[in-house]
């Protein structure tokens, strides 16, 4: 079974709930037969039940096992409202503003995770990555202790990839959010993105923090920001296996790593790459993607008080199935 099947099959266990905003897309409706295919927990659509209904049957997905939320119909829209005031209070929030602003179904999708309502949502097939987040910064917000918020893929690796069989799997941080980290703020994406990893996958991340040097090779501010980012990482999180900075052949690869950095037990066995900022991230993913066939299952929020994810406006209805059910197994592993 690979990865993805496992996680699958883990989202099928948990039976957590999961929003779907975007209801009227296409993609988003045949992901939702899937994911009742798959025996997921319910997913929530939010808008008109009729029209949602219409739209389903014109692209002949069985939307039977989902659950439709009309905030024109729906019991909890008063309490959604308070809150959203409560909330917001601070920026001048009135209950005709939260009125206004719940017409937005990702707004809506946020407070119905803020209420506990369901347990996370994905949205990005047609929103952008900063209206899909506002909405989870304005009223999810981090979770207790979380100084910054980052995202990472999930990189499945190819059988035919040369490292698939040393870790099939690869979370890339970070790829979506902060631009040029700081080094508390790297220390901050690398820990995150290894309580994600221990969440989702049940083992123990092991971290690379990335560079154009390995261990001093070269002398840049660049790679100075690095190097205190694994020292501060290290203080805070010392239960964590990682170590840095390094060229990524030397992160990856076990001869080339013992050539570069003696000692280091990093080399050949790291799971999480952590760049240097999001450029490199962005690209780093991009390639991996296009050049090695990898599949790239993200963003992914890390740091969040609860799960919220991302898609690419360009995505298929089973990238949305493979992040929801990426939801569902966060969800259960922040329980």
């Amino acid at each position: 079974m690979g990865i993805i099947d496992e996680i699958r099959a883990k989202a099928a266990k948990f039976q957590k709930t999961v929003c779907l905003p975007e209801a009227m897309d296409e993609r988003t409706l045949v992901a939702t037969a899937e994911c009742g295919k798959l025996g997921f927990g319910p997913v929530v659509l939010i808008g008109n039940t009729a029209a949602i209904q219409a739209k389903a049957m014109e692209v002949k997905a069985d939307i039977s096992k989902a659950i439709i939320r009309d905030p024109t119909t729906d019991p909890d829209f008063p309490t959604i409202v308070s809150t959203l005031v409560e909330l917001r209070k601070a920026k001048g929030m009135t209950e005709d503003m939260a009125k206004k602003a719940l017409e937005d179904e990702i707004m809506y999708a946020a407070m119905l995770v803020k209420l506990g309502k369901v347990d996370g949502y994905v949205s990005g097939a047609v929103h952008s990555t900063a209206d899909t987040l506002r909405p989870a910064l304005q009223v999810i917000k981090a979770r207790p202790g979380v100084k910054t918020i980052s995202a990472f893929f999930m990189m499945v690796l190819p059988e035919t990839s040369p490292y698939s069989n040393a870790q099939p799997v690869l979370f890339f941080a970070d790829t979506a959010l902060v631009q040029n980290p700081t080094s508390e703020e790297l220390a901050d994406i690398a820990i995150g993105t290894a309580q994600s990893w221990k969440a989702m996958m049940g083992t123990a991340p092991v971290i690379a923090f990335l560079s154009h040097s390995t261990k001093g090779s070269a002398k840049h501010p660049d790679i100075d920001k690095v190097v205190k980012a694994v020292e501060i990482a290290k203080a805070a999180a010392p239960d964590i296996e990682m170590d840095g900075e390094f060229q990524v052949d030397a992160a990856l690869i076990t001869a080339i790593g013992a050539k570069k950095a003696p000692g280091s037990t990093v080399p050949g066995r790291a799971n999480i790459l952590i760049f240097p900022d999001l450029d490199a991230g962005n690209i780093g993913y991009k390639l991996v993607e296009r050049l090695a066939g990898a599949t790239a299952i993200g963003p992914v929020m890390s740091g969040m008080a609860k799960p919220v994810n991302d898609l690419s406006r360009g995505c298929k209805a089973e990238d949305i199935v493979d992040t929801v059910a990426v939801t569902a197994v966060q969800a259960a592993g922040m329980e």
